[in-house]
């Protein structure tokens, strides 16, 4: 389910990507590419048997993730 959402916020955000900078792209794509290695690393817990270590890694990267996002954003809004 969290792929599925992941690949929809993924297309959503190409759709917009004419409207950016290419900076910001840049750092959107840094930003998803964190994302992801950090969902892979779960999984790979998750897989262990290590649940509340996988949730605790996803939750950290998204943030992380998520900042790097926000900060691609406000460059762009200058």
């Amino acid at each position: 389910m969290k792929k599925v959402l992941f690949l929809a916020l993924a297309a959503v955000s190409f759709s917009f990507a004419s409207c950016d900078s290419k900076t910001e792209n840049a750092q959107e794509a840094q930003a998803e590419n964190v994302e992801e290695a950090g969902e892979a690393k779960a999984d790979a817990m998750e897989a262990a048997g290590n649940e509340a270590g996988a949730d605790s890694v996803e939750a950290s990267t998204e943030a992380k993730a998520d900042a790097m996002e926000n900060a691609a954003d406000a460059t762009d809004a200058k």
